[in-house]
């Protein structure tokens, strides 16, 4: 069977908080001629809306505990706030897009995270997705941008990663396209030294995604957006890019491409 092309982007928060990247980002992305996907966060705007409404942030290392007054915060600006300005902009570019969260149309569904070290609240793992649901929609010309909300099927909203999302987009999806996967943030790729824009590290395999582990150039927040792209490239999806905004309108800039 011959499937089409399926392009898959996952924008940062850095991306979402620059009015005027975020602009040129999604004019790039509207050009797109094949069937795509936009996922999104929103961290920073529901940091900067919670302190409005009086509601503490507490993270954990470095992750978002999300109680009940959180979840709501986050359900406000990611599936809100957030999510309607980008399928408002992409309306613009002559896009038919729909903004969703994983509750709409039972398309991506989760469960609660258990057996942590910490009690993180409110915060979905994603356990699968409605893909003929999502199909149906990429064959009628819409654009599905997804932002960081799932569901437990059972009437509960769960904030989840979006990096996760993206990922098992991609993988659920690779049986019937051939799935790209694209992770734009601010920079042009993982960098070999984070000082300098330029030292991009353009090819990363299993094996060396290892050493650059126990080198410590690779760590922190790096390490689970990289063990999601090998997972997704071990159960099916065909590339994996990470880059900037950029990458759309320029493909032979600097970029870094994940293989196994």
């Amino acid at each position: 069977m011959n499937k089409n092309q399926l392009t898959i982007i996952k924008i940062g928060g850095n991306v979402i908080d620059n009015p005027e990247v975020l602009f040129r980002f999604l004019q790039d992305f509207s050009t797109l001629k094949t069937p795509k996907i936009l996922v999104h966060g929103g961290g920073k705007a529901a940091t900067r809306l919670a302190v409005k409404l009086g509601v503490e942030s507490i993270m954990i290392d470095g992750r978002r505990v999300t109680n009940e007054e959180m979840l709501d915060v986050a359900i406000m600006t990611y599936a809100g706030l957030c999510n309607k300005k980008i399928v408002a902009q992409l309306q613009g570019f002559n896009n038919s897009a729909i903004g969703l969260t994983g509750a709409d149309g039972n398309s991506i569904f989760s469960q609660k995270r258990e057996n942590s070290t910490y009690d993180y609240g409110f915060v979905g793992d994603v356990i699968g997705i409605n893909s003929e649901w999502i199909k149906k929609l990429l064959d009628s010309g819409i654009t599905p941008v997804f932002c960081a909300i799932t569901h437990d099927k059972k009437g509960q909203l769960l904030n989840t990663n979006a990096d996760s999302i993206a990922q098992s987009l991609a993988v659920g999806l690779s049986s019937l396209y051939n799935t790209t996967l694209l992770y734009c943030f601010e920079k042009m790729g993982v960098l070999q030294d984070i000082e300098d824009d330029t030292s991009v590290i353009e090819n990363i395999n299993y094996n060396s995604y290892q050493n650059l582990k126990t080198n410590n150039i690779i760590h922190s927040g790096m390490i689970p957006k990289l063990d999601n792209c090998f997972e997704a490239l071990a159960q099916g999806v065909e590339n994996i890019i990470i880059s900037n905004p950029e990458i759309i309108s320029n493909p032979n800039q600097l970029h870094t491409r994940i293989t196994l």
